[in-house]
């Protein structure tokens, strides 16, 4: 590579081997080339003239694949599939004739979509497993470690590090099954013809219907897929795309909530992204330690996000039986988002499995809150000794306030003094209400549960699926 022409950064810099070879030319029209023998096959199998030393030569050439051969018919033809076509029949001169017989572009190219996103997604459910495993083995690890909870950015009450983890874990629980779901309801397109109403092979097989239908069922069965969708335009309905495109930024979504909140507290200095030694944060600033891997997740989940809606858009503008707008659109849209979760879920890997948290960090942080946090239970024990409830409401507003004001120029939170000297509260062991661990509420036990429960059944059936690191590329 001289670095004269646009390399996508998809490719270079986040995705992984594995997802970029899916996405290949190589495996596009490898592919392709597969279709063309299953086609054959079936009708074979059905009776047209088809010989085996046809079958066997084109099997022989599957991957005898000639780029430039293709380019060169395609700067001729301006057309893929047929330059394709050429380059495959100059392989196989035998089966040169039989070669997309009764078929349409469409054959080969959606189909082949169709095998390359079942794929996609496969390698992303592997992912997402692994993902979710190194994010309970951090859960599990800090169960019940206190931190200060929050709502809108500002003090809550307490949880637990390990609880917060599981809310990132249960998004990504939720993507698992929803690409199980799209999965499970993927279909092959099959051999439909042109407009969808399998004329052509109507002719070829002389008005049998029943042979007809076979060979619609025996290419999805080839192609590994339980069956077809039952009806199609020339393409299969384009809505398949947009929920696939919808599942990918459902995972995006729940990479940027995550991402997000790592980044919020790196910069409390709670929880931190793994660092190499070596690592530079700024070219100026020698000190800092910027969480960019987490920033980079963000940066791909928006454009992924962005995507869907070029597959709803497309969907809603075919026309009729098919229109070719969507083909230029559909070549960038797929591939790059399949592209880019993959990039995002390796990051989002990397740092689940070496996330640093500073328990010194969050113990300060939450004890400059808790006199705050602590005064609902105090609240609850001064009623339930016989006090108003509204008026010590009111002394707890009045002291909070007064503390607050403290804390607001820079001196240390006193309302916990300010409360022992309130006779209202005499007798109430205020140091006990102010323990960490007894605020929490079932957080350690809801991290036990929540693991047990979901993350546990989906560990064992995707076992194969756990090992294996994930490598960030820069």
């Amino acid at each position: 590579m001289n670095g004269e022409l646009y390399d996508n950064p998809l490719v270079s810099r986040y995705a992984s081997a594995q997802m970029s070879r899916l996405w290949s030319p190589q495996r596009r029209y490898r592919t392709w080339r597969q279709l063309w023998l299953w086609l054959a096959q079936a009708q074979a199998e059905l009776g047209l003239p088809i010989t085996q030393a046809q079958l066997d030569e084109l099997a022989a050439h599957v991957d005898d694949i000639d780029l430039n051969a293709a380019a060169a018919y395609e700067r001729r033809f301006r057309h893929d599939v047929m330059a394709h076509v050429h380059a495959f029949g100059d392989c196989c001169p035998q089966a040169r004739p039989i070669i997309h017989w009764g078929a349409t572009s469409c054959y080969v190219t959606d189909n082949a979509d169709l095998l390359l996103m079942r794929d996609g997604l496969l390698l992303l459910r592997d992912r997402l497993v692994r993902v979710i495993d190194r994010l309970a083995r951090f859960a599990a690890a800090h169960r019940s470690m206190p931190c200060l909870g929050y709502t809108h950015f500002q003090a809550a009450q307490p949880t637990t590090v390990g609880k917060r983890a599981c809310l990132w874990i249960a998004d990504l629980v939720m993507d698992v099954h929803e690409v199980e779901h799209r999965l499970a309801g993927l279909r092959a397109r099959g051999a439909k013809g042109t407009t969808g109403t399998q004329a052509s092979f109507l002719a070829l097989f002389g008005g049998d219907h029943q042979r007809v239908r076979r060979l619609d069922e025996r290419v999805a069965e080839l192609m590994g897929f339980p069956g077809v969708y039952p009806v199609t335009g020339q393409t299969y309905s384009r809505k398949v795309d947009h929920q696939i495109l919808s599942t990918l930024a459902g995972i995006a979504a729940s990479g940027h909530k995550a991402a997000t909140d790592l980044r919020l507290l790196q910069h409390l200095r709670e929880v931190e992204e793994p660092y190499e030694p070596e690592q530079v944060g700024s070219s100026a600033m020698a000190y800092k330690r910027n969480p960019m891997r987490a920033e980079r997740i963000c940066g791909l989940a928006r454009f992924v996000c962005g995507l869907e809606s070029s597959a709803a858009h497309t969907h809603a503008t075919q026309w009729l039986e098919r229109t070719l707008d969507d083909s230029a659109l559909r070549r960038l849209v797929i591939p790059q988002a399949f592209l880019a979760v993959d990039g995002l879920l390796v990051l989002y890997q990397n740092i689940a499995a070496g996330l640093v948290v500073h328990p010194q960090r969050i113990a300060a942080r939450l004890a400059e809150e808790l006199p705050f946090l602590a005064t609902e239970n105090l609240l609850m024990a001064a009623v339930a000794r016989g006090g108003d409830r509204q008026d010590l409401h009111e002394r707890i507003r009045r002291h909070s306030r007064a503390a607050a004001e403290e804390v607001n120029q820079g001196r240390p939170n006193d309302l916990a003094r300010r409360l022992e000297g309130d006779p209202a509260f005499a007798g109430i062991d205020l140091k006990s209400l102010l323990d960490p661990s007894k605020l929490v509420g079932r957080a350690p036990e809801q991290v036990d549960e929540f693991l047990a429960q979901v993350v546990e059944p989906l560990r064992q059936r995707h076992a194969a699926a756990l090992s294996g690191e994930a490598e960030v590329h820069v």
